[in-house]
């Protein structure tokens, strides 16, 4: 073979390897922006651990405060319009000074459904907390929720008012986990600060409704009693407000509608002690 036929072969060889090589990396790397995370990875960008954040900024704000007033919302679920909506009206407000959601962030517990509320719901201006609602323990939901906003029994002191804010969704744990758990309850509700005259307790399904523990319905109203100065309880799933007293005991549920009614309810308690809400229609 005479010489310059050796160096063509060589040389074409040479940019063959070249293309083939230029071609497998445009594929590798057009690849990795269609490859996408499994819709129930706990695997997540952007801000976690919210409810702990945002606690902390409510109690500094709140420190030394004996009235207050605070929005809920609820089951906010795939209506996302609908929430932009009550984030504008809050915000639009210059006397709320927290908001408290009620549960079911998503719809199917999707760690994309979970991205988009949160976006949404950090551009509230005040700060704000979530609880931890059927739809949100679906799947992966339980996991996502936890890095996300944190434990799903959780409380905090605003002022001289205790939140006490529960997990109560005890048929999407097949009655596995202690829920609701008593003895975060007890814990909680014997470690007060001195401070604290009144307490406000949420959750997402109240007693006697389908995802709630009826078996031990009683005793647990009967352990929030032990809250000093119980005002009230707040609920949501059932999509439409709701004022009532499941156990004719005094102590008044109020129930939260859905983004979809464009509702969501303000609280205001007052130095002397009294109560004052309003259904705000967006």
């Amino acid at each position: 073979m005479p010489p310059y036929c050796f160096f063509l072969n060589f040389a074409s060889m040479k940019i063959w390897k070249l293309t083939l090589i230029h071609i497998l990396a445009t594929i590798t790397l057009q690849s990795c922006e269609i490859i996408d995370y499994h819709p129930y990875s706990a695997d997540f960008d952007g801000a976690r651990n919210i409810n702990a954040d945002n606690i902390a900024r409510i109690e500094a704000a709140m420190a030394g405060r004996d009235s207050l007033c605070f929005a809920v919302i609820s089951d906010t679920q795939r209506w996302y319009d609908e929430t932009a909506s009550a984030v504008r009206s809050i915000n639009a407000r210059n006397d709320i000074d927290f908001v408290i959601h009620c549960g079911d962030l998503t719809d199917f517990g999707a760690t994309r459904e979970f991205e988009w509320m949160r976006d949404e719901l950090q551009k509230l201006c005040p700060p704000y907390v979530c609880l931890i609602g059927n739809h949100d323990c679906l799947a992966n939901g339980t996991h996502v929720f936890n890095a996300m906003y944190g434990h799903p029994n959780f409380s905090f002191t605003a002022g001289d008012t205790h939140f006490a804010c529960f997990d109560t969704n005890a048929l999407e744990y097949d009655y596995s986990t202690p829920v609701p758990d008593f003895s975060f309850l007890k814990r909680d509700s014997e470690s007060l600060p001195p401070n604290v005259r009144r307490t406000v307790v949420a959750m997402h399904a109240a007693p006697f409704t389908d995802q709630f523990n009826n078996n031990v319905a009683e005793h647990f109203q009967n352990e929030l009693k032990t809250y000093p100065g119980l005002q009230f309880c707040l609920s949501g799933h059932r999509h439409s407000t709701t004022v009532f007293q499941p156990f004719d005991d005094g102590v008044t549920y109020y129930e939260c509608a859905s983004a979809k009614q464009r509702e969501y309810l303000v609280f205001t308690l007052t130095q002397k002690g009294g109560v004052r809400y309003e259904v705000v229609v967006y």
